[in-house]
Formats: C-alpha cells, sequence, structure tokens
C-alpha cells in the first residue's frame, strides 16, 4: 500500500499540470456533439462532463493513431497534440456532474 502511494506521487509530479483554461478553449470545436458544457444534446455521442482524465486522454489518442474507429473522431482527433489531448482531458474532468430528482 505504502509503495503505491509513492510510486502513484511521483507519477503526479513529473506530469505537467494540464491548463484547464486552453482545454475549456479547445473544447469549444467540441460542443457541437458533446455539448458545451460536457452534456450531450446529439444521440450516440457520449457525455464528457466529469468523465476521468486518464479515460478521455486515452480514447483520444486512440482516436488519434486509428487503434479505435470512428468517422468524425478519428479526422477530429488526428491532428491533437499530447498536450491539447491532456488540456481538454482534465478540463471534462474539472465539470462537476449532479443529479437532480424530480
Amino acid at each position: 500500500m505504502f509503495a503505491l502511494c509513492v510510486f502513484g506521487s511521483a507519477i503526479s509530479t513529473s506530469t505537467p499540470a494540464a491548463d484547464l483554461d486552453a482545454g475549456k478553449a479547445k473544447a469549444m470545436s467540441c460542443a457541437m456533439c458533446h455539448g458545451a458544457n460536457g452534456i450531450s444534446q446529439m444521440p450516440g455521442a457520449p457525455n464528457l462532463a466529469g468523465q476521468q482524465a486518464i479515460y478521455v486522454e486515452q480514447q483520444l489518442k486512440h482516436f488519434r493513431s486509428g487503434k479505435r474507429s470512428n468517422e468524425i473522431m478519428g479526422v477530429i482527433a488526428k491532428p491533437l497534440t499530447d498536450t491539447e489531448i491532456s488540456d481538454l482531458a482534465a478540463w471534462y474532468e474539472s465539470i462537476k456532474v449532479s443529479v437532480v430528482e424530480r
């Protein structure tokens, strides 16, 4: 358990902090499908708000490399840099999601 905590700490200090403002700005181009606040209004497009950054980052890299196939996302992810992907992932993770009972 202690070794895991030390290891996790080493990872977070060696990774540059993502820029939430840059991620938010970049996400404007994602809003048409994934919504301005990360909540999709389009059938088939997943909600990204509150999604773990590591998951969003991995999926964008898979779309970029062609490991994951989607006609639209392949084209969108192809030009993204690692930094842009990290910024986007951090932005979506930072959006707080709550459930409202009706």
